[in-house]
Order: C-alpha cells, then sequence, then structure tokens
C-alpha cells in the first residue's frame, strides 16, 4: 500500500500521528515515549515509527519543513493510510512581550500568508482551525501534567528568511502567540478530508528580541509538549 513518499503497509500507522518536523525528533520520541517502536517509514530519510504509550498504540513520524512538506504527507496519511488524528508538535518564533522561550502554545487557528487553502477554498478565506476535541485534550493534558500552555492564534509563514521583517509587529498588535511554517496548511489537508488535526508548539526563537535555542537543543529538548502530546493522546480512549 505505499505510496509516493510513504513505504507502510497497510495497518503499520496508527489512527493518530504525532508529527514533528525533524527526522531524528521523530527518532528521539519513539525511543523516549513508545514502547515496542517499529520503524514503518526511511523514505527520504522521513523517519516514521508505531509503537504504544502506557499501552496505548500511537504512530510519530516527520513532516520536514514548510506547508508542501506536511501537505504532502498529511494527504496520503489521511487518504491512503486512515490515519485520522494529526498532531503537528513543533518549533516556533515568538513576537510578543509576554511569550518566553520554551513556553508551549497549542493552535486554535493559523494565520498564514500563503494561498494553498484560498486553492482549495475557490478562492476564498478557510478558516484554519484546530479541531476542538484534540485541543480540549491537550489542554486538559496540560493540566493534569501541571504544565502551563498558552492558547491562540498562531502564524504559518511561507518564507523563513521574510524580508518584512516589520510584519513581525503587525503579528504583535493582533496577539499572534507563535510563528511556524506548517500549521495552516495541516488544519486545511484535516479540513479537505473530514479529519482531525491540532498544533503544540514550543518558542525556540524570540524573534523580537533575537533570542534563539541551538540546533542540538531543537532537535532534543521540548519535553513538555512531548508529554502533553502524548497525555493527550490517551485521553481520547478514555
Amino acid at each position: 500500500m505505499a505510496t509516493p513518499h510513504i513505504e507502510a503497509a497497510n495497518g503499520d500507522i496508527a489512527a493518530t500521528v504525532l508529527m514533528p518536523g525533524d527526522p531524528l525528533r521523530a527518532k528521539l520520541i519513539a525511543d523516549t515515549f513508545l514502547d515496542d517502536a517499529v520503524c514503518f517509514n526511511t523514505v527520504r530519510n522521513i523517519l516514521g515509527y508505531t509503537g504504544t504509550y502506557k499501552g496505548k498504540r500511537i504512530s510519530v513520524m516527520a513532516s520536514g519543513m514548510g506547508i508542501p512538506s506536511i501537505s504532502i504527507y498529511a494527504t496520503e496519511l489521511y487518504k491512503d493510510y486512515g490515519v485520522e488524528n494529526i498532531i503537528r508538535i513543533g518549533s516556533c518564533g515568538a513576537v510578543l512581550d509576554d511569550v518566553n522561550m520554551m513556553d508551549v502554545i497549542i493552535g486554535m487557528g493559523a494565520s498564514t500568508d500563503s494561498k494553498v487553502n484560498r486553492s482549495r477554498f475557490n478562492n476564498h478565506d478557510l478558516a484554519a482551525i484546530a479541531d476542538y476535541g484534540l485541543l480540549k485534550n491537550a489542554v486538559d493534558a496540560a493540566s493534569n501534567l501541571n504544565k502551563p500552555v498558552k492558547i491562540g492564534n498562531i502564524f504559518t509563514a511561507d518564507l523563513f528568511y521574510t524580508p518584512e521583517f516589520e510584519f513581525f509587529d503587525s503579528m504583535a498588535k493582533h496577539g499572534i502567540l507563535g510563528v511556524e511554517m506548517e500549521a495552516a496548511g495541516l488544519y486545511g489537508v484535516a479540513a479537505e478530508y473530514g479529519k482531525k488535526a491540532l498544533c503544540i508548539l514550543t518558542v525556540s526563537d524570540h524573534i523580537k528580541r533575537g533570542e534563539s535555542l541551538s540546533a542540538q537543543d531543537r532537535q532534543t529538548s521540548f519535553k513538555d509538549m512531548m508529554e502533553i502530546a502524548m497525555e493527550s493522546v490517551l485521553l481520547q480512549y478514555s
């Protein structure tokens, strides 16, 4: 049942997939949190694993960077492998004064400068929003773990090196909690296929203050976000 980008067989992938951008972070999550994890994908080094967490079956698979990449994998997971839920777990930059390094953000909605959702919605604006059930589970899981989170609107950018740095001031004015590169695309694909999606982020950069984590820290940290995501999946079974 392989697709052009995923070599897994039918049944290899769980109904819920956690999706970091970095393939090595996918491996780290599988090694750290999953029991009996089995690798189901190595195509283009986009690593994917399925195992169990506290007895419940969960998959983790990388998405690569940007809306085009995550849209490819989300489409094939939803359409060809019967995946019902994708939870993006990634990093973001902050622009607000009261958002700090390593804060965890849950993306209730995702604004964007991309036109991908207009393309799928007859050139109209599609409200790219998370599934409420997944969002509530994540908020409840964070509360159960006594881990604070911020919940609200994020911004999905097409360009990492933007020529419009002044636009960050407008983002701050409108209360954007984090800037990343995938969520609006994921939410659009989920809407198109009648599936569920959520984005949980850790602040790795403060754009306005010039603060940033190292590449190594991005790859190996973010434990709070990972635990919230894992525990939120368990609430789906309760």
